[in-house]
């Protein structure tokens, strides 16, 4: 991961997906990817740049399926649009454990997944539509790397920044990450003071007023 994008990646620790969501309805923008969920609770949160993959019906005779992995850097989230396809897979357990050794980040996919044990045992972060197991080879295949997709009706650049977590996944577009960060730091930060307020014997209500609650997310 280069300097820069290590320092937008800085910008997000601490955060999750739900503040992160709030600061983008704030600054109007859309990143919140309808239907891909995690594969497990995960106690943590992902943050990467996208390495963006476009898979299409496969051809005859079938192209590659896989072998992108190699190009992913260490410290990305693999961003894979399969339209939304549940009837094959395109990440299984060889792709889990070599990405677990290349220090991947996680995989986010508009599609399924399968071979979860393995996932799941290596706490290795997926996000997708659901699990199946009948397998993507001749079926799909990679049809562009790094060039603009579309994940959970949300459209994701190469490089724009996947936060990732227990909840769901958001998609931040790379330009406004700084904006993005600050808003979701500032919101945090109304709503820890809530949390005190209420914790020190204040209603809801009254903290709520105080405090903005009703306008943290409406656009400016």
């Amino acid at each position: 991961m280069r300097p820069e994008e290590q320092a937008l990646v800085a910008l997000f620790e601490g955060l999750d997906t739900p503040g992160v969501s709030d600061a983008m309805d704030k600054l109007g923008l859309h990143g919140q990817a309808l239907g891909i969920m995690p594969l497990a609770n995960y106690s943590k949160t992902v943050v990467g740049p996208a390495f963006t993959v476009k898979y299409v019906p496969a051809s005859r005779p079938p192209g590659t399926v896989g072998d992108f992995i190699d190009d992913v850097a260490p410290g990305d989230v693999v961003v894979i649009d399969n339209d939304g396809r549940s009837d094959c897979t395109v990440w299984g357990d060889i792709m889990t454990q070599y990405a677990g050794l290349r220090g991947i980040a996680a995989t986010v996919i508009d599609g399924v997944c399968r071979d979860v044990g393995k996932a799941l045992g290596d706490n290795y972060p997926i996000f997708s539509v659901g699990r199946f197991m009948r397998t993507g080879k001749d079926r799909v295949q990679v049809e562009s790397l790094n060039t603009t997709v579309a994940i959970g009706t949300v459209r994701v650049a190469s490089r724009d920044i996947v936060v990732a977590d227990a909840n769901g996944v958001v998609i931040v577009p790379r330009h406004r990450a700084r904006d993005v960060a600050a808003a979701a730091r500032k919101i945090e930060e109304s709503e820890s003071r809530i949390r005190a307020q209420i914790a020190g014997g204040t209603s809801l209500r009254e903290a709520r007023a105080a405090l903005g609650y009703h306008q943290l997310q409406t656009k400016d």
